[in-house]
């Protein structure tokens, strides 16, 4: 009976150090991300942590995002996701309550890690129920691009922390050129971008969880969008939908046909590396409305609730929410780091541009709003206001309309 016990003893010994990230065993992880821009930093960033675990393998899937998402929902229902990857904030609540994602309570209370690294924004993002799914890896904020050369030639001021939509509209309508083909600002339909920001400026909300309420029939909802309408078919100093459908307006900024362009932090390698514009551009604080808003959003590292090897993946998840992972991450330049402390050294990497600005927003941000199906009723909101932008119907026509469809998602949500 003794040399039983003994027995079992050594094979649950053995099956411990098998499933541990510090045993001998070789263990091989997949790390799936979808952008190419920040392979060198995260190749750098598994070559770091191997020097502490060389017995862990991490090799790197880069699916474009086009298909990322369908990818990892079909994978997801084979139960054969990647060890580790990377989620966002619309599609966290689906992935964690379809039980694909590893609940990270226990790893969490056994290590005691402190969250408090992370700004509480972006860790409340990457829980639900209750339970943590995730680590901050990194966050955007929206900002005001434009060419200073352009303004320079049409000897209008740059725009700075003064700025309002007036501001905005009347440096748009003295600098547009349509002669020249130069318009003052490209008015692309994107939510998080573009409309989610001036809905917030004006006063306004997107989606309520609490009331499965949707704003967007609210009065701020529709000064909100008018802003952006108003500039193609008003003001007349953007191009059309049909021509920003044609030519996407990042290109048309980056060409210099565009002097204005409204997006993210992710889009300061994009035009640093750009040796047209990236002496030309700069970046400042969106226009205020009723009152400041920029919208913040972030990614997060997540593990398969599936995996294999929880613990070795553990161990690699908390190497890429650490200090040194996001430092090198900040030091490239590609994505603000989402651990406090290390943003400056993003900033710093960007001695072209005013990237700062990005940075000093958070104060005032507001979350990208996301529920169970976001991408369900995100579709909806684009159907509808294609028809707005390309001058079909006006918003004020079917606000109503919308935000009834918008409604009806997210009551099938909590039923």
């Amino acid at each position: 009976m003794k040399k039983v016990l003994i027995m079992v003893a050594a094979l649950m010994l053995l099956v411990a150090c098998s499933n541990s990230a510090g045993g001998d065993e070789k263990v091989t992880l997949s790390y799936m991300v979808w952008d190419l821009d920040q392979m060198p930093a995260l190749e750098q960033i598994v070559e770091e942590f191997n020097e502490e675990h060389p017995n862990i393998t991490i090799n790197i899937e880069n699916t474009p995002f086009a298909q990322y998402w369908d990818n990892l929902e079909i994978a997801g229902t084979g139960q054969s996701l990647p060890d580790i990857f990377w989620m966002n904030g619309p599609n966290i609540r689906l992935f964690a309550e379809s039980d694909m994602l590893l609940n990270l309570d226990e790893y969490v209370a056994k290590d005691g890690y402190d969250f408090s690294n992370y700004p509480e924004t972006l860790t409340n993002l990457y829980s639900a129920g209750g339970s943590q799914y995730g680590i901050p890896k990194d966050y955007d904020t929206i900002g005001l691009w434009y060419n200073r050369e352009l303004f320079d030639e049409a000897g209008v001021e740059y725009p700075d922390d003064t700025w309002t939509w007036d501001d905005l509209i009347t440096a748009a309508k003295e600098i547009t050129d349509t002669d020249n083909r130069v318009y003052g600002i490209a008015a692309h339909l994107n939510s998080q971008s573009g409309f989610y920001n001036t809905i917030h400026q004006a006063g306004g909300y997107i989606i309520d969880l609490e009331t499965n309420s949707a704003g967007h029939n609210t009065p701020e909802a529709v000064a909100g969008i008018k802003f952006w309408t108003d500039l193609i078919h008003e003001y007349e100093v953007s191009p059309t939908i049909q021509q920003m459908t044609d030519t996407p307006a990042s290109s048309m900024f980056e060409s210099g046909n565009v002097a204005m362009f409204v997006s993210g932090s992710w889009f300061a390698p994009v035009f640093s590396n750009n040796e047209f514009i990236k002496d030309k551009v700069d970046v400042a604080p969106l226009p205020m409305g009723e009152k400041r808003s920029s919208t913040i959003h972030g990614l997060g590292n997540v593990i398969a609730s599936h995996t294999d090897h929880p613990e070795a993946a553990w161990e690699f998840l908390k190497f890429l929410g650490s200090e040194r992972a996001a430092e090198i991450q900040a030091e490239t330049g590609t994505v603000i780091p989402a651990y406090t402390g290390t943003e400056q050294k993003w900033v710093d990497s960007l001695p072209n541009f005013n990237a700062q600005a990005f940075i000093d927003q958070v104060e005032y941000a507001d979350p990208l709003p996301n529920s169970l199906h976001t991408r369900t009723w995100q579709q909806v909101e684009t159907d509808y206001l294609n028809r707005v932008w390309a001058g079909e119907v006006t918003y004020e026509e079917i606000a109503d309309e919308l935000a009834e469809k918008i409604e009806e998602i997210l009551e099938n949500e909590s039923n």
